[in-house]
């Protein structure tokens, strides 16, 4: 066997499986397999049939969840007297 084509199969060990993610998150991993269909949940890599994520990717997408406290009509009336 081509030893390039070995070392692709390499999977690196740095990432999380969806069980990881689920307990990371406390989220089930339906949850996990649903965002993944709707294309809302963290980015994820396939490796054959496997589904891992990249801890950094993880970090990102949650860095990116939308927080509460937004500013609306009853907090602008009081900052503008």
């Amino acid at each position: 066997m081509n030893p390039a084509f070995i070392e692709r199969r390499k999977v690196p060990s740095n990432l999380m499986t969806e069980e990881d993610v689920s307990k990371r998150l406390n989220v089930s991993v339906g949850s996990l397999r649903r965002w993944r269909l709707l294309k809302k949940g963290p980015i994820y890599v396939k490796i054959g049939s496997l589904v891992r994520y990249r801890p950094e990717d993880l970090d990102a997408w949650m860095a990116a969840l939308p927080n509460g406290g937004s500013i609306g009509p009853m907090q602008q009336e009081k900052g503008g007297k």
